[in-house]
């Protein structure tokens, strides 16, 4: 949308669509809540849908739990009476608006649409004539038209295009990034028809700052899917890369720090123990079963990259082994201090980490795993011990392990406090007890 059509928006007069003044949003987690609050933001009743009855009692506490939307706005949201979390189904009747953001993980390597079809029942159940769905969630291309859509007429009775638009636009939201967020990240739009795209790209060009359209749903799903195995693909370059970077007697973080010199043709991905969050471990695998489905073939770079990427937990508990052997000591009752949790830097987020498998390898092998994250929730149920990172657990370690590199972690205090330091991060600086990935 234009600035001045933004600064409308974002005013003190509501001047939303005539029909569009109740907007559901399915799903209250880290895609779901910053869409909610950006309704509110504009003027929207929202309802903040989730089956989680613990979620929805934080939430209804005004407490957070990402890092993107703080305590402070959620309980402006809550004293505006402009949101209104709940896992009560029947709050979400008379909606304009209903935005699907339930996740769509793994469940033996094939995809599990189980979270998308039990919102579309019943989402279908609240669904009235004139209303707009949109579904957020990642998936193979062809499931809004020929999953979703057939759900949500069979539950409402209604027909999409005729009754009400239907429309998918693939959530791009990363946690903890300081500079790219809801409102300021381009949104892929699309409709089933013309009138449900036309429907789906005003509501959200009143959310965001610019709004892409694309011809099919179709092409909006296989867009998210790309996106992420773009991202898949290059980190498992860059990883295979850097377990050959010894043999080729060569710094493989020096090379790409040279290369990313460059200012065209080369886009820059670091190596690290493994990828992790609901998306690179997950969405590559939607794309490559989908092919495989419509055209018998592989892929072959999707499978090649999750071989490389699902090795790197073994490769660097492999390195782990080799640095304490050097040392004269087993893996098998050494002390090893994991920094970090979390799948990414300055986020909470420990879905499908690589530090889990880290841990899990170390600790089968024998070593006492002791693991420090600030950011990850101290609620948060992990079965090892959690310590603090402090100068103590430093010097008591026989390892320090670095798998996220968090931006507030005092890394000179590591280096300066530690036996050995194995980096998976280069975050450290160089020095005769660090060695890296």
């Amino acid at each position: 949308m234009t600035s001045s059509t933004f600064s409308s928006f974002h005013g003190e007069e509501n001047v939303l669509s005539e029909g569009k003044k109740k907007v559901v949003v399915v799903g209250q987690g880290y895609v779901g809540l910053p869409l909610a609050m950006a309704a509110v933001g504009v003027g929207y009743q929202v309802i903040g849908y989730d089956t989680s009855t613990q979620r929805i009692e934080m939430l209804q506490s005004g407490n957070s739990f990402i890092e993107d939307i703080s305590n402070e706005q959620l309980q402006a949201a809550l004293a505006q009476g402009r949101y209104v979390p709940t896992a009560v189904l029947s709050d979400c009747c008379d909606f304009d608006v209903a935005v699907i953001t339930v996740p769509t993980p793994l469940k033996d390597r094939l995809p599990d649409l189980d979270f998308i079809e039990s919102a579309a029942l019943d989402i279908g159940t609240c669904l009235t004539r004139g209303a707009l769905v949109i579904l957020e969630s990642t998936t193979y291309p062809g499931t809004t038209e020929e999953l979703f859509k057939d759900l949500l007429e069979k539950s409402s009775g209604l027909s999409a295009g005729t009754d009400f638009k239907l429309g998918y636009s693939p959530e791009r939201i990363d946690p903890g990034n300081p500079v790219w967020h809801f409102e300021n990240t381009p949104k892929v739009v699309s409709g089933i028809d013309g009138p449900s795209l036309e429907a789906v790209d005003e509501f959200y060009s009143g959310l965001v700052e610019k709004t892409v359209r694309v011809s099919t749903t179709r092409v909006a799903e296989l867009c998210k899917l790309l996106e992420n195995t773009f991202r898949h693909v290059n980190i498992a370059l860059v990883n295979e890369l850097a377990m050959f970077a010894s043999a080729l007697d060569a710094d493989v973080w020096e090379a790409i720090n040279a290369s990313s010199t460059k200012p065209f043709g080369f886009m820059r991905f670091t190596p690290g123990p493994g990828v992790g969050g609901h998306c690179l471990p997950v969405d590559p695998s939607y794309l490559s079963w989908k092919v495989q489905q419509s055209t018998g073939e592989l892929f072959r770079f999707v499978n090649l990259a999750n071989e490389v990427n699902e090795h790197m937990p073994k490769y660097t508990v492999q390195r782990v082994g080799e640095i304490l052997n050097r040392d004269k000591k087993p893996v098998n009752g050494s002390r090893i201090l994991v920094c970090g949790l979390a799948y990414k830097k300055n986020s909470s987020d420990f879905r499908e980490s690589p530090s889990l498998v880290v841990c899990e390898l170390l600790t089968s092998l024998g070593a006492e795993v002791r693991v420090a994250d600030a950011w990850v929730p101290e609620g948060a149920k992990v079965p090892w011990n959690r310590v603090p990172l402090n100068i103590e657990e430093m010097k008591a370690a026989d390892l320090v392990l670095i798998l996220t590199d968090h931006d507030d972690v005092d890394y000179a205090e590591i280096r300066g406090n530690s036996k050995l330091i194995f980096d998976t991060r280069h975050c450290v600086a160089v020095g005769d007890n660090v060695e890296y990935l």
